[in-house]
């Protein structure tokens, strides 16, 4: 076990930063991450020492009960990354990118410069082939940006459900060339979704940058759930195998939130069950 997997080693209140990031990759620091949509969750996670929360595009489905992340707007994400924000002292807020808001430079600047002025302090985007292009447009403008590869959920339709991606030998190789890819056009963090864990593992070690896993195994440099989902609440949808109820065992929000941070730290979250082969 890495030296500081164990325990939440920083000092207590201290606002995580971009560069910190990459530190904790390199001490092998696990990262826990969750998504969050108001204040009052908000302060319940900070407290419980998550490091990073994300106003995802999930929203959509578990807040607003829709069936896809795709009707999500930016005035959505930047709504709750507002609400979000006022619960947080600590943790470093990212905010999604939400479907065709980073279709080009333009757009994406113009919706990152939005999330950031609600209190963001990253944005993340789907995606990488003329993504890339994205990516080095908002980062030369010194908007700190987190890719995701893998199932990208805003590609539903394309790939013709939330399947899992990189299975066979030319898909995983295409993640990793991709995976490569965004880190050189400037990203300070990857999220891997749906991944089977020995590519992610690969992925994993090939970068410098942190990668924050969902379904993608234990090999990530961070573990990354949807609230509800690790809460064990319905919404309304089935529930991926990578998902873990942690308030059966916690019995609060703030225990879950306790035991799901500790879990990822010390490498027992995920394990064979919730990961892909």
């Amino acid at each position: 076990m890495y030296a500081s997997a164990s325990k939440d080693d920083r000092p207590a209140g201290k606002p995580w930063t971009v560069p910190e990031l990459a530190a904790a990759k390199r001490e092998g620091r696990k990262l826990a991450m969750l998504t969050c949509y108001d204040a009052g969750f908000a302060r319940a996670l900070d407290a419980a020492g998550i490091d990073l929360v994300l106003v995802g595009d999930s929203l959509g489905m578990v807040v607003q009960g829709r069936d896809s992340t795709l009707p999500v707007t930016v005035a959505d994400i930047a709504y709750h990354t507002a609400c979000v924000a006022r619960g947080l002292s600590r943790a470093l807020l990212v905010s999604d990118l939400p479907f065709a808001a980073d279709a080009d430079p333009v757009r994406a600047l113009e919706a990152s410069v939005a999330f950031l002025q609600a209190g963001a302090g990253m944005v993340k985007l789907e995606g990488a082939g003329h993504k890339l292009a994205v990516i080095r447009h908002l980062v030369e403008r010194e908007i700190p940006v987190c890719a995701h590869l893998g199932l990208t959920p805003q590609s539903v339709l394309r790939l013709g459900g939330y399947k899992v991606q990189g299975r066979d030998e030319a898909a995983a190789a295409r993640l990793r060339e991709d995976a490569r890819a965004v880190q050189a056009a400037g990203a300070s963090m990857l999220v891997l979704e749906c991944v089977p864990s020995g590519v992610a593992a690969a992925i994993t070690a090939d970068l410098d940058i942190p990668t924050i896993g969902i379904g993608a195994g234990p090999g990530c440099d961070g573990q990354v759930l949807v609230l509800h989902d690790m809460l064990g609440l319905d919404s309304g949808h089935r529930r991926p195998r990578f998902v873990k109820d942690f308030l059966a065992e916690g019995g609060s929000v703030a225990a879950a939130a306790l035991a799901y941070a500790e879990a990822v730290r010390e490498g027992r979250f995920p394990d064979a069950e919730h990961a892909y082969a």
